[in-house]
């Protein structure tokens, strides 16, 4: 008996480590497709935009593969050179809207991620997590910069677009597509109202965007991307919510290589 419990505590534990689904409604069947979106969107300003989105996205229009995170495994020492091990779920690819067969990616101001964030019981990465992201990633593309409109909606879904003619069909996380929206300490030290970026790996990993805090944050354009983090962490096999990782002056490298790491969430 002790021995199928052991196995089977095994097996719950294996599973877990393979992939986590978040609970999101079932999409109604006549809700807009990826394409649809776009087209109802094309004449938007951004609040429009993030609203009709961000509508959809809590009623579960969202493609089905989106709702199983993928796990990513980090490991730091401690002062004593013992190693600390842990694993968070990242969704497997950016926010997006839409059916299995018709859905698109869609950048959002980072007060839209963060209702989301919130709703789904999730939070947005630092860029030490792109990092990490990138590495354990199974579809790594090339950054495909576009220089004209860039705020627009039109450039945006053409953007998915391209992302999905590089794409060819392959399945698994995927990086290298986009900047992520990001959790910075630098938020509380510089100017109000602002949001962070960094990202947009090339094939030799190394990002095109540093970290920068420069846009306004409404801000959104084509190269944005939403990645969203379940918000609880397992840490040396022990449970944890994520503001308690960051908060913890230890375990907060696991999650962040900046000295200060006390920015946990925007606000909306």
């Amino acid at each position: 008996m002790n021995k199928i419990v052991l196995f089977l505590f095994i097996l719950i534990l294996f599973s877990c480590s393979q992939s986590k689904k978040i609970l999101v409604p079932e999409r109604n069947n006549s809700a807009v497709t990826g394409t649809e979106f776009y087209k109802k969107a094309v004449s938007f300003h951004w609040h429009e935009r993030d609203s009709f989105a961000v509508k959809e996205i809590l009623a579960g229009n969202i493609p089905s593969f989106f709702k199983k995170f993928v796990p990513v495994h980090t490991e730091i020492k401690d002062s004593a050179g013992k190693i600390i091990k842990a694993i968070y779920y990242a969704a497997p690819d950016y926010v997006s809207i839409g059916s299995n067969e018709d859905w698109a990616r869609v950048p959002l101001s980072p007060m839209a991620a963060q209702q989301i964030a919130d709703s789904f019981h999730c939070f947005l990465p630092t860029g030490k997590m792109v990092d990490d992201i990138y590495k354990t990633a199974k579809v790594k593309l090339e950054p495909v910069p576009m220089y004209a409109f860039r705020d627009s909606t039109i450039t945006m879904y053409q953007h998915h677009l391209i992302i999905e003619g590089q794409r060819k069909l392959r399945k698994g996380l995927i990086a290298g597509i986009k900047k992520d929206v990001v959790l910075t300490g630098k938020l509380l030290r510089d100017k109000p109202n602002r949001e962070a970026i960094y990202g947009w790996h090339k094939p030799d990993g190394k990002p095109i965007q540093p970290l920068y805090t420069g846009h306004i944050n409404w801000w959104v354009d084509y190269s944005h991307g939403i990645r969203l983090i379940y918000r609880t962490i397992t840490v040396n096999g022990k449970r944890m919510d994520y503001i308690d990782v960051f908060k913890d002056k230890t375990l907060k490298k696991l999650l962040c290589d900046e000295e200060d790491c006390d920015f946990y969430r925007y606000t909306y």
